[in-house]
């Protein structure tokens, strides 16, 4: 048994029934249209007081003797250092750092919250002070506006095709920041530093029948005294105003 399936093609009257719509040009075809407004303001002021004093004594003497064989045979090395260091360190002083800080500051750049067009208009009104309908709109010839030519009202737009933006965003943020930040310090301090280093090093390497001979010594007398005293004061007062 062998089944025939007869494709009947579409008639003369059911072709002139057929609309078609034209699509835009490839390149102005729009998926997604994104419109961002920022609007913002910050202050930010951060005054800085600080203040040091220091006294301070450092003596460092350093000695030092190095001796060496390197592939030598029958040779000697001898490495003597010999340091004596006599420190007499003393601070007679006082070392006070005072930092007084006064500041005065007001603070408020906040936006009016109101977006002006290029053409005088405010965003979401008219010229005249009127209010746009954020639903949709009626045109004013008569005719019927497309169910899909707008779609709510608040801040996105769905379209067609045709109308070459499938979604329309629309952004806007408006934003106040205030920052203040004084910071005030002091710092005040009395030191006193003696680091005598003596040092010798005597090496054979590779070396038959050979002596390294190494001595340091070393005779370090320190004296150290502070007469004084070390004083830190900080004083801030800060008078800040933020809307």
């Amino acid at each position: 048994m062998t089944d025939h399936n007869d494709v009947r093609g579409l008639s003369e009257a059911e072709l002139a029934a057929e609309e078609g719509v034209a699509l835009p040009d490839k390149e102005v075809v729009s998926i997604l249209d994104l419109n961002a407004d920022l609007d913002l303001a910050i202050d930010a002021a951060a005054p800085i007081d600080l203040g040091v004093a220091a006294n301070a004594n450092v003596a460092a003497p350093i000695d030092a003797s190095v001796g060496a064989n390197v592939l030598s045979a029958g040779s000697t090395a001898q490495a003597l250092s010999d340091q004596g260091a006599l420190i007499n360190q003393g601070i007679h002083a006082d070392a006070t750092a005072n930092a007084a800080q006064d500041s005065s500051l007001e603070q408020g750049a906040a936006p009016d919250g109101t977006d002006t067009t290029a053409d005088g208009t405010t965003a979401g009104g008219t010229t005249d002070g009127t209010t746009a309908d954020a639903g949709t709109s009626l045109p004013t010839d008569g005719s019927t506006a497309d169910p899909g030519a707008a779609v709510g009202g608040a801040g996105s737009t769905a379209g067609s095709l045709a109308d070459g933006n499938l979604l329309n965003v629309d952004v806007n943020l408006d934003g106040d920041a205030n920052i203040a930040a004084p910071i005030n310090g002091a710092v005040a301090a009395n030191a006193n530093v003696a680091a005598p280093i003596d040092a010798s090093v005597a090496a054979n390497v590779g070396s038959i029948d050979s002596d390294a001979v190494s001595v340091a010594q070393q005779d370090a007398v320190i004296n150290q005294d502070i007469d004084g005293s070390a004083t830190a004061s900080s004083d801030q007062t800060s008078d800040i105003t933020q809307p």
